[in-house]
């Protein structure tokens, strides 16, 4: 099973952001989602996107990279600048690695190796995530979750199908927040309304998705598979 790390790239320098986005897209194991060259127009969408890493200048206008750092809460990050003097303040919150510029492809793979690994540690020993449900909050277990899609009565809640045959609906998330916290070699979303647990997969074909979850009239849940969502779940079942 293959394992690419989602990254978000940030520089408010366009040559500067144009050639680092160069460079990772020379990488197999980074996935560039967006690239952004305004820290505010960043954090408006990141509730929308699904990403692991952000790469990113400190010095901004507005919104420095080690604030934005913080405001990402759990999320990898890799900084990329000029001045050596952050150093310091970079690793006290945990960075990656801090690359000072200019940015070379070696030094690059250097530190997505590191998060690489920090976050295949992080996928592995993460066991459940809190969320509001219709029932109070709940500790739902990864390997408890089959299938997850959009509430019918209301598009902003999800219905989560539970191993045991139970389904609980979630209070007011979107797709993206549910994926950021749900191990991504696990979880795959497969098109705009659906998110699956890869063990719940029965049969799959390039169109479509056969659940070993059944409906109703005990018929197997059977899900289309789009082509915005194709190339990450047949990555994620590949040997």
């Amino acid at each position: 099973m293959n394992t690419k790390i989602k990254c978000l790239l940030l520089d408010d320098e366009l040559p500067g952001l144009t050639y680092l986005k160069m460079l990772c897209e020379q990488i197999p194991e980074l996935e560039v989602i967006k690239a952004f060259n305004d820290p505010q127009k960043l954090l408006d969408e990141v509730p929308k996107l699904d990403f692991d890493l952000c790469i990113s200048d400190i010095e901004m206008p507005g919104i420095d990279g080690l604030t934005l750092a913080n405001l990402l809460q759990n999320k990898l990050i890799i900084f990329t600048t000029a001045y050596k003097n952050y150093a310091a303040e970079a690793f006290d919150i945990n960075a990656v690695d801090y690359i000072t510029k200019p940015v070379t492809k070696e030094r690059l793979e250097k530190a997505v190796a590191k998060a690489l690994e920090r976050f295949q540690k992080l996928d592995v020993s993460k066991k459940f995530i809190h969320l509001n449900t219709d029932k109070g909050k709940s500790l739902l277990y990864f390997d408890q979750i089959q299938y997850i899609k959009t509430a019918p009565v209301d598009s902003r809640d999800k219905e989560v199908y539970l191993a045991d045959g139970s389904i609980l609906i979630l209070k007011n998330i979107n797709f993206g927040s549910l994926l950021n916290q749900l191990p991504k070699a696990e979880f795959c979303r497969v098109n705009k309304k659906e998110i699956i647990a890869l063990t719940a997969v029965q049969f799959f074909n390039h169109n479509e998705i056969t659940l070993t979850l059944q409906e109703g009239k005990g018929k197997p849940a059977v899900l289309v598979l789009s082509e915005t969502y194709k190339n990450d779940f047949l990555d994620k079942v590949k040997l």
